[in-house]
């Protein structure tokens, strides 16, 4: 067995913790919905139902970060989308996600533009790709998590 085989069989930090075990039991849809966060999501930015799916998993993952990494975290640009999308779901996301999952509120803060707020989020980006190895035990998706270069490439 190879290193990277024996690392995916073991449990990652993330899947003892019971943060991450309420939020991989939740869901952003409502089953009584014609139309369900996700089908809304997937409609808005143009994406197929897998990478849909996709997103809002590595969304449970930054909202997970956001309570143990100890830091600021920085989404990817479809995890922000995911997140600016959650927050106008409003009960879900304040009640649910941060009154009953996260136990703590989880504000959003865009950046104030210029250098160093440029500067500060490609720092707060790497320390968020960094917890994300450390507390999922794997690379996060360059589809969804890309490189900082790659991040912030339209914003420099």
């Amino acid at each position: 067995m190879t290193d990277n085989t024996m690392r995916a069989a073991s449990p990652s930090l993330a899947q003892s913790h019971e943060c991450w075990q309420r939020l991989a039991q939740w869901s952003l849809d409502d089953p009584q919905s014609a139309l369900p966060f996700s089908v809304r999501l997937a409609n808005e930015n143009g994406w197929s139902s897998a990478f849909t799916r996709r997103t809002i998993e590595e969304y449970k993952r930054f909202a997970f970060l956001s309570v143990v990494a100890g830091h600021v975290i920085c989404p990817s640009e479809e995890v922000d989308q995911v997140w600016h999308m959650h927050l106008t779901f409003t009960v879900s996301y304040w009640n649910d996600l941060c009154g009953q999952i996260l136990k703590r509120p989880l504000h959003h803060a865009p950046t104030k533009g210029g250098h160093a707020e440029h500067a500060k989020h490609v720092e707060l980006y790497e320390q968020t790709l960094a917890s994300y190895r450390h507390w999922f035990g794997e690379e996060p998706p360059t589809d969804i998590w890309p490189v900082s270069e790659r991040r912030f490439a339209k914003i420099g």
